[in-house]
């Protein structure tokens, strides 16, 4: 993975990378969908709510499998690129790299804000901003230390992680007189109402908080995020920025670009999922096996998969690679939706929380885990359609343009000349 790009990365433009960018933004609604439409330990735990049986079981396996985290990882691989490209375009300008970057994340970080706070309590884009913060002064170390650092750090995300099932397991095996204590068991029951079987009482307060008012939820929303981004940064961080470098380093070697050759991605392919998919298929079982119980979930969902994660989102990225090619058919409105991935993500938000909401149309807790896909999929084919004719007439999406001007301290242009 270290070959030089045969000319500047900053002079071109990757159609790949919207191509891979288009995908993740899509597949991550497959597993955001359970947040904005279920009680918060559902997205853990098939058992917490929603159905765990049939087809619910099977939707719930297959995103396991296949997409949990691996969606999530792509898009920390292409920010890493793009803020790559980015930085070096400005210096290629004459600009100041640091001062176009920081005033980017600065109103990144401003935009997810509002959006955790306003709109969504899932939000990703205020931690990719803080981490795309740490990441800067790194982009210049050699592809080889990029991704040695990248590795290393994902094995610390590992040890953090684990750190989880760790807490649990001394709950489930304290001493008999440690365990009849109410500190003991406040903290084992909030164990349980994030990654087990909610106790009725929490169920009941979160079915009733999504299903009122928009002042309601806002109030809520304030006290209990108040310092997510914070929390999210100690836990995730180092994962995220492991991806991050990882992505610069597949940028610069042409994993990322679509540079390789055919073989070689077939290559990656088959070492890389010939490892991982047997491995989360493993342990899926487990957790069936184990009717999901409080220590498994967080063993396998939270630790032992990491290992494997990373060598999902190297697959997906040879996969996509393999099938898509940048120009023809579906690549093309897939890439239109990876140029508008900030809109499109912000949009999918808009939509869901005044579907599922009870400002909106009152769904949360209604639907079973399988029948929020067809939810999942009127909503692909919302951005897929709108996405590409809105970029045959405008030179970015909505919010890039807002995200462009605010940057450029001034109104970037907007509509094209002609239609592209």
């Amino acid at each position: 993975m270290t070959a030089p790009p045969p000319f500047p990365l900053h002079a071109q433009r990757f159609a790949s990378l919207d191509i891979i960018r288009g995908v993740a933004v899509l597949g991550i609604l497959l597993l955001n969908i359970v947040g904005f439409a279920m009680p918060g330990a559902a997205y853990e735990n098939p058992r917490a709510y929603g159905g765990w049986h049939g087809a619910d079981l099977l939707a719930w396996g297959v995103n396991f499998v296949l997409f949990d985290g691996k969606m999530r990882g792509l898009f920390s691989f292409l920010f890493g690129a793009s803020l790559l490209l980015v930085t070096e375009r400005a210096e290629a300008s004459g600009r100041d790299p640091g001062r176009v970057h920081y005033t980017r994340m600065g109103w990144l970080l401003a935009f997810g804000l509002a959006h955790l706070w306003l709109v969504w309590d899932g939000d990703i884009l205020a931690h990719y901003a803080l981490v795309g913060m740490i990441a800067y002064p790194l982009r210049r170390l050699p592809t080889e230390r990029l991704v040695i650092l990248g590795l290393l750090l994902a094995l610390a995300a590992t040890a953090m992680f684990a750190l989880i099932p760790l807490q649990v397991w001394t709950l489930e095996h304290a001493a008999p007189g440690l365990a009849a204590t109410p500190v003991h068991a406040r903290q084992f029951q909030s164990f349980a109402d994030t990654f087990g079987t909610p106790s009725a009482q929490a169920i009941t307060r979160e079915l009733a908080r999504y299903r009122s008012g928009y002042a309601d939820i806002l109030q809520a929303r304030f006290v209990e995020n108040a310092t997510m981004p914070v929390t999210m940064l100690f836990f995730y961080g180092p994962e995220t920025l492991a991806y991050m470098l990882l992505g610069m380093a597949s940028l610069r070697s042409g994993f990322l670009t679509g540079a390789w050759q055919r073989q070689r991605y077939r290559r990656w392919l088959r070492r890389s999922w010939g490892v991982a998919v047997p491995a989360y298929c493993i342990l899926a079982a487990w957790l069936i096996a184990t009717g999901f119980g409080l220590l498994p979930v967080t063993l396998a969902g939270l630790t032992l998969t990491a290992p494997f994660r990373l060598l999902m989102i190297v697959g997906w990225i040879c996969l996509l690679q393999l099938l898509l090619k940048p120009g023809r058919g579906i690549a093309l409105r897939l890439a239109a939706v990876g140029r508008m991935a900030f809109t499109n993500y912000l949009a999918s938000s808009l939509i869901c929380t005044t579907l599922f909401y009870g400002y909106g149309l009152g769904w949360f807790g209604h639907l079973s885990r399988w029948q929020l896909y067809p939810v999942v999929f009127a909503v692909w084919a919302l951005i897929l359609l709108w996405s590409k004719p809105w970029l045959l007439y405008f030179r970015f999406g909505p919010l890039e343009w807002v995200w462009r001007s605010l940057a450029h301290r001034s109104l970037q242009p907007m509509r094209r000349t002609a239609p592209a």
